[in-house]
């Protein structure tokens, strides 16, 4: 006899996923205080008693947006540090998926979502939003590796890849959720990307030491 469980399990999801969305659109258009069950439920074409059987409350429903917010923010593959290749390519490379996250369409609704309500109600969403302060354990990991190598100066490697990525979010991400900027266009971000990792090594990266013959 064929198992129904399977089909009710991703119809449950989908009907999750419906709420999240409604909500994340409700909680832009109108905050916190002005968005209801009501209006969530409408917004994701269930009912308000599925919505109440998913989240009991609209503070949990907030929660769970901010866990997605950090739950993203941290899934960022990373990169496995490597002595055998230039330092400037593995770097790029890994601030290259740092911007891809910084760009998607769906990172930047939930980071509005948190943000605003971080500034409207702090005691209500500072606990979740801190974390996503925290350092990035994949890119802290790099540069561990790199110094350890003898590649990048002695350095708080947590320090140094929040004061990295500090300078590609200025460009790439602050302007974008706070002002309505543009996404950068692909050559943009190239242009970026490049500037950001040619300041960080300008700074950090050990200086070659000269090849036999060299004058």
């Amino acid at each position: 006899m064929p198992s129904t469980t399977a089909p009710a399990t991703r119809l449950t999801d989908r009907k999750r996923e419906a709420i999240v969305a409604a909500a994340i659109h409700s909680f832009r258009q109108h905050g916190f205080a002005g968005t209801s069950m009501d209006g969530v439920a409408a917004g994701a074409g269930v009912s308000k008693r599925t919505v109440y059987n998913h989240f009991p409350s609209k503070d949990e429903l907030f929660a769970e947006i901010l866990e997605q917010l950090f739950i993203r923010s941290q899934a960022v593959a990373g990169l496995d540090y490597r002595p055998d290749r230039p330092l400037r390519t593995q770097l790029r490379e890994l601030l290259a998926q740092k911007m891809a996250l910084l760009n998607d369409p769906g990172f930047l609704d939930l980071s509005r979502v948190g943000l605003a309500e971080v500034i409207h109600a702090p005691e209500r969403a500072m606990a979740i939003v801190e974390r996503l302060g925290e350092k990035e354990e994949g890119l802290a990991t790099w540069l561990r590796a790199a110094q350890a190598d003898g590649r990048l100066r002695p350095a708080d490697p947590a320090r140094a890849a929040q004061m990295l990525q500090g300078l590609l979010k200025a460009l790439a991400f602050w302007p974008q959720l706070t002002l309505g900027a543009p996404q950068l266009a692909p050559a943009e971000q190239a242009r970026v990307l490049d500037e950001c990792v040619d300041m960080f090594l300008a700074h950090h990266a050990v200086p070659a030491a000269p090849k036999p013959g060299d004058t």
